[in-house]
């Protein structure tokens, strides 16, 4: 079976930067903010992107191109080893936990895309979105917005795919930047602004071990990092591509929309009164559709705002459902339209569990995306450091320039060494977190140290097992 591969590179690029930006940037960005001191979030958000996020992607990219397989047969021909085959099934399974519960919010967005234009959510939007995030109607958004998602990938990566996300993202760019000029020249908008641009150092500090989990599963999360989203676009590419190139201008497109995302919201937020939103899920739609309601145009910008979040969805979604698609063409020859028909009904059973019950979706879209994105990322840079080690500098140097070549050592020490602690670091202290684990200080040797040491403890020893058994003739070190 011929595989397919991207017609141009703007439109690799573009459906690149859309399974980025997508809700991560919309929805779950000022959701993470809120709730984690606005500007100091940002700040360890923005770190994380540029220290963990870009080298984190081009692990991505290398492995995929190397392949030009799913993220199971990547790693399973590249490594020639069961274990690494196995792992990469852990992939499929997060493609599946994502999309289960992206398409109940992308059904939320549907709803009210439509509701926009009647404004029915306007008299009562806490009421409102209580009455109508979870349930049977619930569920029946979810169906549609799937139905979106796999008519697109259905039609397959040029026609469908590349097609789409060329539309879709200037589309969102355009409609959000109107956004934010306009949200800036409101009345109290300034405190908005400065709740999303100026950081509170203090709260920083006093904060950062609890704003450092959030902070680096919502840069996974928006980069589209440790599900094999980029693994499987990078696999459709030509080896006349510069990884680095494109690498970079997908994260700097997709650090721009988010912030010009959070210039949008906050500013028309704070300014009608509404503050950083109530938290939670539902913070964008309780939040903005109260704020709405003051505006004299308030339905025009809601059909504006919604309609630019639905684009935005779909351009995530459509990635997410095609990684299990790859897998199922690549690794079974079965064809796109039966692997689209076949996950399509999976995903119908396992989004209707979501859109049944919130403490689910709570789980799933929380802690449970941010475990599995940490540690998918941090098996995709072992794997680029010590599995094909000096033959994946070799692969980012393919189409690239003499400036990437001379900086592909250091990317490789990065990405073999340096990020996977930080990432372990984070997994421990998010896992401890997620299951309620707090660690009392422990005294050993007549020397006492408190939790945030013994995390540190875990992860070196978690660091050093996992370089010991990984390595090869060719690896890092």
């Amino acid at each position: 079976m011929t595989r397919e591969s991207w017609q141009t590179r703007l439109g690799f690029i573009l459906a690149a930067v859309g399974s980025a930006v997508g809700l991560g940037n919309l929805w779950r960005f000022p959701w993470m903010t809120s709730e984690n001191g606005g500007a100091a979030f940002l700040v360890v958000y923005l770190g994380i992107i540029l220290l963990v996020g870009v080298p984190g992607l081009l692990a991505e990219f290398v492995i995929g191109r190397r392949s030009r397989r799913n993220p199971v047969g990547a790693l399973s021909e590249l490594s020639e080893s069961k274990y690494w085959s196995a792992f990469g099934h852990v992939f499929v399974v997060t493609a599946v936990v994502l999309l289960s519960f992206y398409s109940v919010v992308g059904g939320w967005i549907v709803r009210y895309f439509a509701e926009s234009f009647t404004g029915a959510y306007f008299a009562n939007p806490g009421a409102h979105f209580e009455a109508v995030n979870y349930g049977l109607e619930a569920v029946a958004f979810h169906l549609v917005f799937l139905a979106i998602t796999a008519f697109i990938v259905h039609r397959g990566v040029r026609n469908g795919i590349e097609t789409a996300t060329k539309l879709m993202m200037p589309a969102i760019v355009v409609l959000l930047a109107g956004l934010a000029v306009w949200g800036v020249t409101l009345d109290g908008a300034a405190e908005g602004v400065s709740f999303f641009l100026s950081p509170d150092v203090a709260y920083l500090q006093a904060n950062f071990l609890d704003i450092l989990p959030a902070a680096a599963g919502q840069a996974l999360f928006t980069l589209s990092l440790g599900a094999g989203t980029m693994l499987t676009y990078a696999s459709y590419l030509g080896e006349d591509r510069s990884l680095a190139a494109d690498g970079a201008a997908i994260a700097v497109l997709n650090t721009l929309v988010g912030v010009l995302a959070g210039v949008a919201v906050f500013p028309i937020l704070f300014a009608l009164g509404a503050g950083a939103g109530g938290g939670g899920p539902g913070a964008l739609f309780v939040s903005l559709a109260g704020a709405l309601e003051a505006l004299p145009y308030g339905r025009v910008v809601g059909v504006v705002f919604f309609g630019v979040v639905l684009l935005a969805a779909l351009s995530s979604s459509i990635s997410m459902l095609e990684i299990p698609v790859s897998f199922l063409v690549d690794e079974y020859g079965v064809s796109r339209r039966a692997a689209v028909g076949g996950l399509v009904g999976l995903f119908a059973v396992t989004g209707s569990v979501c859109a049944l019950d919130a403490d689910i979706f709570g789980v799933v879209a929380g802690p449970v995306v941010d475990l599995l994105l940490t540690g998918g990322l941090v098996g995709f840079l072992l794997f680029a450091g010590w599995v094909l080690g000096t033959t994946a500098t070799e692969e980012l140097g393919r189409g690239a320039g003499s400036l990437t070549r001379s900086l592909s050592t250091p990317w490789l020490y990065a990405v073999g060494v340096a990020i996977p602690v930080f990432l372990i670091f984070t997994f421990v202290s998010g896992l401890a977190d997620a299951l309620g684990v707090a660690v009392a200080p422990l005294s050993l040797l007549g020397v006492t140290v408190d939790q945030t040491q013994v995390f540190l403890l875990v992860t070196a020893a978690l660091a050093v097992a996992s370089f010991l058994g990984l390595r090869r003739s060719q690896s890092v070190l």
